[in-house]
């Protein structure tokens, strides 16, 4: 039976490069997130407080349009795996919205969410804050030069907060500040027996810290 996978974790910790190697062990389709298209993504990490509510709003917008042209056509009849879960719209939400803009952004998230489909299991990788702005560093992207470390240590926690109780799907977490996918055959094939092993049903997904 084909299985949809999710890929999560905050900004810099290798989402899209497992997504990239899972999809080819796998013989799935990858659904990545085109981050870049967001017009105020850049002047939202000059200026979060401004442009929060249009960054929020065209992110959940995009990611909506990808499920159902993307991920709602092929579930259940081909391997999927994303690089994001269309929960993180609430908790990128959470953290830089608040009032009115938190309210109305919510019910539009509501309404949008009923029709998003659900994956069979939710892969989170984890890392430390100094790992992550390496990472992000290392990447660097044009937008993410100047990150805001507090930004990222506030976003961790808020992930951290999100996955400690989250119930909707399986969840496998994974700590990766040691973890080089790309480089290390032992450590790429741990991650895979241990995704294998969860679709299947063989173990209960828990934490794995290599």
């Amino acid at each position: 039976m084909p299985h949809y996978i999710v890929i999560e974790g905050v900004i810099g910790v290798g989402k899209t490069t497992l997504t990239r190697l899972l999809a080819r062990t796998f013989s799935a389709t990858p659904v990545l997130e085109v981050v870049e298209e967001n017009p105020f993504l850049s002047a939202f990490y000059t200026d979060r407080e401004r442009y929060a509510f249009q960054t929020q709003t065209f992110f959940v917008l995009s990611r909506f349009r990808q499920q159902q042209t993307q991920v709602a056509p092929l579930r259940g009849r081909s391997n999927l795996i994303s690089d994001y879960l269309f929960a993180k719209n609430e908790i990128f939400a959470r953290l830089n919205l608040q009032g009115d803009e938190l309210e109305l952004f919510e019910q539009l998230y509501g309404v949008l969410a009923e029709r998003v489909p659900q994956p069979d299991l939710v892969v989170y990788l984890q890392a430390d804050v100094d790992t992550l702005m390496t990472r992000i560093a290392l990447r660097d992207r044009p937008f993410e030069r100047d990150m805001d470390r507090q930004y990222i240590s506030d976003l961790r926690d808020a992930y951290e907060e999100f996955f400690a109780r989250y119930t909707a799907t399986p969840l496998l977490t994974i700590a990766t500040d040691t973890l080089n996918l790309v480089r290390d055959p032992q450590a790429r094939a741990q991650v895979i027996g241990q995704i294998r092993a969860a679709l299947a049903g063989y173990a209960q997904p828990t934490l794995l810290d290599l």
